[in-house]
């Protein structure tokens, strides 16, 4: 393959300290030279090497592609009415989740996957270019695994939610729903996932049962991430510590021992401001957790009922006016962060070796992501060396 020359960036995001400025690695008036699918070089545009082909940022910036490490994107229908309810202060008695169950059940595969690649478009004009999603509303062996297998075709990215709520099948004994996701459930969702996932939270399933789902699942290979301490504070946290999960996602009830543990482990706290902008809830307080070393990522988690944005600069523009970022470190936690949530060490960056995955805003500097919010300042959208967008 050719070698691209991208040059005449006017702020180039690398995410290398040893590359630039700060933890971002900031290059002005900046090159990058791309190899095939990988970042070959980085540095200042006056130094930048030959390559076959050229291409002029006009003084744009220039960061890494969005990594989006939480998402729900394997469903059918919408919850309109419910949000408008919501949102308008009246009560609302419909299924929630089990509203989605219903409509992804009664959906074909292509109609599954055909809004699947909807979303997935949408995200990559917007600057993601890798993506997690999860099973999660089909609650039945079967409409679990084919969730799995769909997600499959579009990312290596894909975690198995079993446990996501109780099946409305099992309402009655949750025990059983449980055993079902670790037993038969597991074993046809698991050769399709690299991830397995559970809502631990009240109304969903407690630590004891959490617990039972995430070992289940590492014993067949897959390792943990965890809904936790969403809603009130709980065991979650606690739990995806001891289990060296991946990520504790949303993260917004923690005690001082929780951000202990956090900041003690290699877990990322994953925070998910779409899900509070949606629901109206508190914000995580993302400035206690990064002031006590604890390894922040920021995704939208895109779901059709609390947090159905697949803007990843809208949640950069949420996370630094109500959750004490500041645009560094919002932008960091986009991308760096996000791939040490899915424990990935070849995305998030622009350095030599990284995968030529990179967003060209249309605008000098990254900063602007948060300092024009809703603006849609993507131009264009570089993946695996390929301009996508």
């Amino acid at each position: 393959m050719s070698s691209t020359l991208i040059t005449r960036i006017g702020t180039l995001v690398t995410n290398d300290p040893a590359l630039g400025d700060g933890p971002l690695g900031l290059i002005e008036d900046a090159a990058l030279v791309l190899d095939g699918g990988t970042v070959a070089w980085a540095g200042r545009a006056a130094d930048a090497p030959d390559a076959d082909e050229r291409h002029d940022a006009g003084g744009r910036a220039v960061i890494p592609g969005f990594v989006d490490s939480h998402s729900h994107l394997v469903f059918a229908g919408d919850r309109t009415a419910e949000f408008n309810a919501r949102m308008s202060g009246r009560a609302y008695s419909a299924g929630g989740i089990r509203t989605t169950v219903a409509a992804t059940r009664a959906a074909t595969d292509e109609e599954l996957e055909a809004n699947l690649t909807h979303y997935l478009d949408e995200a990559l004009r917007q600057g993601t270019t890798t993506f997690e999603t999860k099973s999660g509303y089909g609650l039945t062996v079967a409409d679990e695994a084919r969730a799995l297998r769909i997600a499959a075709r579009h990312t290596e990215e894909v975690t198995y939610l079993g446990a996501h709520i109780v099946s409305p099948d099992f309402a009655e004994d949750p025990a059983a729903y449980v055993e079902l996701v670790t037993g038969e459930m597991l074993d046809a969702c698991a050769p399709h996932a690299r991830w397995v996932d559970v809502f631990c939270e009240k109304g969903a399933f407690d630590g004891d049962q959490a617990r039972a789902v995430l070992t289940a699942g590492m014993a067949k290979g897959l390792v943990p991430r965890v809904h936790a301490n969403q809603l009130t504070y709980g065991p979650g946290v606690q739990l995806a510590v001891e289990l060296d999960a991946a990520s504790a996602d949303h993260c917004t009830h923690l005690t001082q021992a929780d951000v202990d543990a956090l900041a003690s482990g290699s877990t990322v706290a994953t925070l998910l401001p779409g899900a509070e902008f949606s629901t109206r809830a508190e914000w995580p307080d993302a400035r206690r957790l990064l002031d006590a070393g604890v390894t922040v990522a920021l995704s939208t988690d895109c779901n059709p009922g609390s947090s159905f944005t697949s803007s990843v600069p809208f949640c950069i523009a949420l996370a630094v006016r109500d959750m004490g970022m500041t645009p560094d470190e919002a932008v960091w936690s986009a991308t760096a962060g996000g791939a040490a949530a899915l424990r990935r060490t070849d995305i998030g960056r622009l350095s030599p070796g990284a995968r030529a995955d990179l967003a060209v805003l249309d605008a000098p500097s990254h900063v602007h992501l948060a300092y024009r919010p809703g603006v849609p300042l993507v131009r264009e959208v570089w993946r695996r060396g390929t301009r996508a967008v």
